[in-house]
């Protein structure tokens, strides 16, 4: 092992699968940031980058063409220390200003903004024009309801253009969005929104999936109930669904027709570049979801910076990048993509039906350039067939893009070879929710290693440590950042003391992202896994807390303790080990019986793939739930440090996995 300056470790052409054409890099406009600039090197821009802030975040906000209603006096502020930094000091700005009105006039205002088809094939398209109008209109109506700066607002949608219209509108007239994943159940919503003390909550009455439509208006009846502060919820009639509805209820076309005739004023809430834009809820791996709090500044200037120089996505493009609004790269790729005056596909479905050349189809009908595939994703295709490419055109295609989760290789090259013919860049790209962006990166102007990056994002001191904080090379450390960049979470909504426990304390004085790395011989970077116990099902990032205290509401559970396991599709797969009350008698009967509780608690893709039950499970001393050693124990590998325990034996009572009941 040997320690290496994080600022000077990226990519070289051995090993590398890939590298770019002379053509990709005139064309990229990291290349031509650097020419601007007089940089010959990404290392030399990078070492510049992160020792000098001031000067960096200054020249990307210009070369991005970030207006600002106030010029800010200084790039950062740590006044409150490093944890707490302040950005674009004492300026005025909006987001909503940034993606709408400086493309509302003349040719820019035809260009297509949101490209939307759902599973029957329909399609629906909204200008830069036609966008600013709605914008404009909807955040007339919500000023005239007495919604303004600092108020929260709920989303509970799918990918919709309406999403990014209303998206756009709160932040507009300066309100908090607060987007959840669309498949969630009644309890995670509402613990949610309750938690932020959400006044309005924007939502459909469904969305479809594999022809069946997931009728989300039942989900907000049942959580209703837990949401006190909410006071009006306005739906977007998506699927013609007639339901209930009470005095709450406000169709979305009725709110834009009143914000019309309000006579409220359109223009942009002129706002601190620290005011917060979007609280991003992620679960924990203790205690209740982590509200992630983002600023208009911050995350317009991340958002745009990482697009821009490690995607190179620009206004010729078209964009597709299957997400949901209620992770952060739903309103990642709706403030980046009308950032840069690209075009957004949204898609309301699933990628594989009716039939597996779904998402190719939907590539040759748009004419899609980046495309974001998980390897969740790859893998499921990949087991399809090569047979399904065959018949669709994907020569518009550039870049993909991966995030969310670490690559295996057969899909990997799968992805490269079958589908992108050799020729087009993976730009694999890790953060996540806490940094609204990536950490570390691949580029389109660096060579390319199968799964790996090609080194840290640009303003980004990433770094890869061992367990006393010295860099190491060659082997497996924690991935850790030792700077501060526009973008990482201010904090968590109302609790800097967690927001510090959790990202500032192991290492005093570095970020902790809760990765596992290494960077190899060559440059080239990896992400291995998690270091806690963060469940990664299908990409998202789910804390056990909130699954284990789903199913510890089921009054046959005493305990239970939920981990994740390799699964060969969806990277892991969730398995919860359970203390019954009593005595199990007939233990499939009881499983399927809680699986469905979960189902109905937490929603569908939170649901268990396999429960065990158990008379005990191991814990400390102060009674705290070992998961690490269950997971250990129950995939058949060495269980570590076992001194903490406070009884070894318990160890028995989990079974191997071979021996598993599923």
């Amino acid at each position: 092992m040997t320690a290496v300056p994080a600022s000077r470790t990226f990519a070289s052409e051995r090993g590398a699968v890939w590298a770019p054409s002379s053509e990709t890099i005139e064309r990229s406009q990291l290349h031509q940031f650097m020419t601007a600039h007089g940089f010959a090197s990404i290392e030399s821009l990078h070492e510049r980058s992160v020792e000098d802030p001031e000067w960096y975040w200054r020249a990307v906000t210009e070369f991005l063409g970030m207006q600002f209603h106030r010029s800010f006096d200084a790039v950062r502020d740590i006044s409150d220390g490093i944890e707490f930094p302040r950005w674009f000091v004492n300026g005025l700005m909006n987001v909503s200003f940034n993606c709408v009105d400086v493309f509302a006039q003349g040719a820019a205002a035809e260009r297509q903004a949101i490209v939307w088809e759902n599973e029957a094939g329909a399609v629906r398209a909204l200008t830069y024009g036609d966008m600013y109008r709605q914008v404009l209109s909807f955040a007339r109506y919500l000023r005239s309801i007495g919604i303004g700066p600092g108020d929260r607002v709920g989303f509970f949608l799918p990918m919709l253009p309406e999403t990014t219209v209303a998206f756009l509108a709160c932040a507009r007239v300066g309100a908090v969005s607060v987007p959840a994943f669309s498949g969630y159940g009644p309890g995670p919503l509402s613990d949610r929104l309750s938690a932020c003390g959400a006044r309005v909550l924007i939502t459909s009455d469904g969305f479809v999936r594999r022809s069946r439509t997931a009728e989300m208006h039942r989900t907000v009846a049942a959580a209703m109930a837990q949401m006190p502060s909410v006071e009006k919820i306005i739906v977007i009639d998506n699927c013609g669904i007639d339901f209930e509805r009470t005095g709450r209820h406000v169709s979305w076309d009725d709110a834009l027709l009143a914000g019309d005739a309000s006579g409220s004023p359109g223009d942009c809430e002129w706002v601190d570049p620290n005011h917060p834009l979007l609280i991003v809820y992620t679960s924990g791996t203790t205690g209740k979801p982590k509200g992630i709090v983002h600023s208009h500044g911050g995350f317009a200037a991340k958002v745009g910076h990482d697009l821009a120089f490690c995607m190179d996505v620009q206004e010729d493009d078209v964009l597709l990048w299957l997400a949901d609004f209620g992770w952060v790269v739903g309103p990642l790729v709706a403030v980046g993509a009308t950032m840069l005056h690209a075009t957004a596909v949204y898609f309301e479905g699933v990628p594989d039906h009716p039939t597996p050349r779904r998402l190719w189809e939907l590539v040759a009908a748009h004419h899609v350039t980046t495309l974001g595939v998980a390897p969740t994703l790859a893998r499921g295709l990949m087991r399809m067939g090569d047979e399904w490419l065959s018949s669709s055109d994907l020569s518009s295609l550039r870049a993909f893009i991966s995030s969310g989760e670490p690559w295996d290789p057969a899909a990997w090259t799968w992805l490269f070879e079958a589908v992108g013919g050799s020729r087009l860049p993976i730009i694999n790209f890790s953060g996540g929710t806490e940094v609204g962006g990536g950490i570390v990166s691949n580029y389109t102007t660096l060579p390319m290693k199968p799964c790996g990056f090609a080194g840290p994002v640009l303003g980004v001191a990433a770094d890869v440590v061992d367990e006393d904080a010295r860099p190491v090379r060659g082997t497996e450390g924690e991935l850790v950042v030792r700077n501060q960049w526009p973008g990482m979470s201010h904090s968590f909504w109302e609790d800097r003391p967690r927001y510090l426990e959790t990202y500032w304390s192991r290492f005093p004085g570095l970020w902790q992202q809760g990765d596992l790395a290494h960077i190899d011989d060559d440059g080239h970077w990896f992400i291995t896994g998690r270091s806690d116990d963060t469940i990664k099902l299908a990409g998202k990032r789910v804390g056990p807390a909130e699954i284990e205290a789903a199913l510890m509401a089921h009054p046959a559970v005493r305990e239970a303790a939920a981990v994740g396991v390799p699964n060969d599709l969806k990277g892991q797969s969730l398995v919860c080990f359970v203390v019954p009350d009593q005595p199990v008698t007939h233990v499939s009967d009881l499983a399927d019986d809680i699986r469905g509780f979960i189902a109905g608690q937490l929603g569908r893709s939170l649901v268990p793939d396999t429960v065990i039950f158990v008379r005990a499970l191991p814990k400390t001393r102060t009674q705290k739930i070992v998961r690490r050693v269950i997971r250990a124990r129950y995939l058949g590998l060495p269980p570590g440090d076992l001194s903490s325990l406070e009884d070894t034996g318990i160890l028995q009572e989990i079974p191997i996995k071979e021996a598993s009941a599923k």
